[in-house]
């Protein structure tokens, strides 16, 4: 997640700096340098952003699609996805092992280097 996508998430949060900080169990000058690019986001804290984001989404009452039926997943590579197993298709970017592209991604860098492109993923941002 880049210094713009984790300014805009938390003003989609509608959270201060401060209140960011507590919320992820962080502190603000590490927020202030994740918005200003000194500090990289870590990914466990990209990923509660994200699943932050997502329970937004859920309250607002967005719709949302599985995951496999918005990639129109055959259902030989379903069965085989813990996305599918779980009946987690709007949190498949949650979980590692996801069959994405018709690729096993066994760790987050290599599997949000594809998740922050897809169509799943992108209307939280």
């Amino acid at each position: 997640m880049d210094k713009q996508n984790f300014l805009l998430a938390r003003k989609k949060l509608g959270k201060t700096q401060k209140q960011l900080a507590e919320l992820l169990g962080s502190s603000t000058k590490a927020i202030q340098g994740y918005e200003q690019g000194w500090r990289s986001v870590p990914p466990h804290v990209e990923r509660q952003v994200f699943f932050l984001l997502s329970r937004q989404r859920q309250k607002n009452n967005c719709s949302t699609f599985p995951c496999w039926e918005i990639k129109k997943c055959p259902q030989e590579r379903r069965e085989l996805c813990p996305a599918w197993e779980f009946q987690t298709g709007e949190l498949c970017w949650f979980i590692n092992g996801t069959i994405c592209e018709c690729k096993t991604h066994k760790n987050w860098k290599e599997k949000m280097n594809i998740c922050r492109d897809c169509e799943v993923l992108i209307p939280f941002l």
